[in-house]
């Protein structure tokens, strides 16, 4: 058995004492698979989502009701670590399952909690298949639809970052860490009588064990946050302003968490050195001047996070406790500062006179924000990667090679000239390239709570294709037909060959 942490404990959230279980080790009754996975099963000081558990002797529902008592409790949530056994359904005489709910059996009952106030009264709770409570080992596909796995998801270093086994699946950067051999599912119930206190839980078995698969309960935590425990908010950014004199540490250890900031009821989702551009001169022309496709400086201590959390939330950062809230109300912290959110949507177009009309063209973008964040398209990657073989978007990085190295990279996209965009209210840094016969474009446009649409124009200065030559990339590899078409046409490329690549030496 091993202890469970994925993360710093929330204080907001406590562990309630279940007296009356039994060792894990000495429970009767269980599957094959089970029974062999148990040494698996996480015990002990546990953290899942934030959320501290105390995992020692568990409760068995397997056919009798028990009922476990406690302390007096007052809490607007409880949380349940709970999981249950393999539950195996035989096919019927024809051969097929029917109805097909899955190994997991989809909204079968499983059990029914019942909480027991201190004045009598009493609150059940049905408890049904991958709504409430998962199977210690689960199919692809089969999660639980109010309930999630004991861990909560981390980000992955790509791997030419931080080399890991499979290095295919480091191109999602996330890992949502339910597979294991051994699950246990956390579930949160709302207590309707928040000021009323609770001093105990039977746990009712369904069908008396028959036809039905065992559920072990392995603790509970009570908390007062004021909405879901286990829901965290959309993406958010900050900047992380380091002590003088310490540097960055980017690699992740096991549970996928920075040393230098980590966050309880939430997860930090990436980290990197704040990218510092020329904006003063963004517009300036002059020669010496700033000028296109010019690679920003990296920032010596300030970071810049993505995060998701909880309202109420805490990060924790060397060594301080920086509620979530108070940041994103710019409160407080100032090594902590927040990023405007992306959150407007924007129709951008660049367009080029043809004939007396403007028609929309293919071009190469990118976008900033007034912290130096990468603002890309909808459907293109927020963090492009540069390294060979380890994506295939559209996108491009400036300064990085073949390996993926990018100490300071620019980031654009190729988009055909009419894209969507979440921007954030506020200032943006708009760089628009195609080629050598348009002159770049640089914008600093102000987005107000009523734009909706950015139109930029360009102007072909150099009219090489009306003269009789063809601009070519004759040897190209590692696209698709249509990237290389994209791709070809926002660079004023006139003939791409795309090559095929062979393994053969």
């Amino acid at each position: 058995m091993s202890t469970v942490k994925d993360g710093p404990s929330s204080r907001l959230f406590r562990p309630l004492p279940l007296e009356g279980g039994l060792p894990l080790s000495e429970l009767t009754g269980l599957s094959d698979e089970m029974s062999a996975a148990r040494q698996d099963a996480p015990s002990g000081e546990c953290v899942s989502w934030g959320i501290p558990f105390t995992i020692d002797k568990v409760v068995l529902v397997q056919q009798r009701a028990v009922t476990l008592t406690f302390g007096p409790a007052t809490a607007r949530w409880l949380v349940f670590l709970h999981t249950s056994d393999v539950h195996k359904v035989e096919p019927g005489s024809s051969g097929f399952w029917s109805p097909m709910c899955g190994e997991g059996q989809l909204a079968e009952h499983a059990a029914d909690y019942v909480m027991l106030y201190q004045d009598g009264t009493e609150e059940r709770a049905a408890i049904l298949r991958r709504r409430q409570i998962g199977m210690f080992q689960r199919r692809w596909g089969e999660n639980c639809f109010e309930a999630v796995a004991h861990g909560k998801p981390r980000p992955v270093r790509a791997s030419h970052e931080q080399l890991r086994p499979g290095w295919g699946w480091t191109q999602t950067r996330a890992d949502a860490s339910d597979q294991a051999p051994w699950l246990n599912w956390l579930w949160a119930w709302e207590n309707p009588h928040p000021d009323k206190a609770i001093v105990g839980v039977r746990f009712e078995p369904v069908g008396g064990g028959l036809g039905t698969s065992s559920v072990i309960v392995s603790a509970i935590s009570a908390g007062a946050v004021s909405s879901f425990p286990l829901r965290w908010q959309t993406r958010r950014k900050a900047v992380l302003t380091l002590a003088e004199g310490e540097s960055f540490r980017p690699d992740l250890d096991e549970r996928g968490l920075l040393s230098q900031i980590q966050l309880d009821l939430g997860q930090v989702i990436s980290a990197a050195p704040r990218l510092v551009y020329p904006h003063d001169a963004w517009l300036v022309s002059k020669p010496g001047d700033t000028y296109n496709n010019q690679l920003p400086i990296k920032s010596e201590r300030d970071v810049l996070i993505e995060y998701t959390a909880h309202p109420e939330a805490d990060f924790f950062a060397d060594g301080r406790t920086i509620p979530v809230a108070e940041v994103e109300r710019a409160q407080r912290d100032l090594s902590l500062r927040p990023v405007a959110p992306a959150t407007q949507r924007v129709t951008l177009r660049v367009v080029e006179r043809m004939g007396g009309t403007l028609r929309a063209v293919p071009v190469k973008l990118h976008v900033h924000g007034e912290w130096g964040e990468y603002l890309p398209p909808v459907d293109r990657h927020r963090i492009p990667n540069a390294a060979w073989f380890e994506d295939y978007s559209v996108d491009f990085v400036h300064g990085g090679d073949w390996w993926g190295h990018a100490d300071t990279p620019h980031y654009c996209t190729y988009i055909p000239g009419e894209t969507a965009l979440n921007l954030p209210q506020g200032w943006v840094y708009v760089e628009v390239a195609k080629g050598f016969e348009i002159r770049p474009v640089r914008k600093v446009l102000e987005v107000k709570p009523d734009t909706q649409e950015i139109v930029i124009e360009i102007e072909r200065v150099l009219p090489w294709r009306e003269r009789g030559w063809v601009t070519a990339d004759t040897h190209v590899h590692f696209l698709s037909p249509i990237s290389a078409l994209l791709e070809g046409a926002a660079e004023g490329v006139n003939v791409v060959n795309l090559l095929p690549a062979s393994g053969a030496s």
